[in-house]
């Protein structure tokens, strides 16, 4: 059962932990193609990425530490520090954004569990391809249309942080599914 050993695999996996490689493009675009395929109730397919790389994402560091320093109600300089390294280190960031759907055809938590189940295939896919990443949502994400356009509707849900990394993981071991589920015939 590949896909099992594939989702058993799956961690968050820092931009601390991440190297110096890029990612290529092409591994990019496969994550988001498989981000593409998670399902949608009512076919709104809500999920929106900005992908930033290069120039645009050490712009995106430096503006999230602006926004930082702008909006802590106590600062503090570990953290300041911190919100820049994770910039540094990742190889590209990709904005997950969701579209709410205009004639909100579903519940808004429709639409986010959408967007979840996107992030969640990307995160297999970048498993698969032996990539890091990371799902953040700090406040900050709420300056994101300052920094790139967001369209009438649309929000940012949080930052994708992706970086090659050298292999090791931590091991997780969740409790047993038998305490989580009650069965009725």
């Amino acid at each position: 059962m590949k896909i099992l050993n594939i989702i058993k695999s799956r961690r968050s996996i820092m931009p601390g932990q991440y190297n110096n490689l890029l990612i290529d493009d092409q591994h990019i675009k496969l994550i988001l193609e498989a981000a593409n395929w998670a399902p949608t109730h009512k076919k709104t397919e809500p999920w929106r990425f900005k992908v930033l790389k290069g120039k645009t994402k050490n712009k995106f560091g430096d503006f999230l530490a602006v926004k930082y320093e702008e909006s802590a109600p106590i600062f503090s300089e570990f953290k300041h520090k911190k919100i820049m390294e994770k910039v540094k280190k990742s190889s590209a960031i990709i904005l997950i954004c969701m579209q709410r759907d205009t004639k909100e055809s579903v519940p808004e938590w429709e639409e986010i569990a959408a967007v979840s189940m996107s992030v969640q295939n990307m995160w297999l896919m970048a498993t698969e391809l032996k990539i890091g990443s990371y799902w953040s949502s700090p406040k900050l994400i709420n300056f994101i249309d300052e920094f790139i356009p967001l369209n009438q509707g649309e929000r940012c849900l949080g930052i994708f942080y992706m970086g090659q990394h050298d292999g090791k993981i931590n091991q997780r071991i969740p409790g047993p599914i038998e305490d989580k589920v009650l069965w009725f015939e």
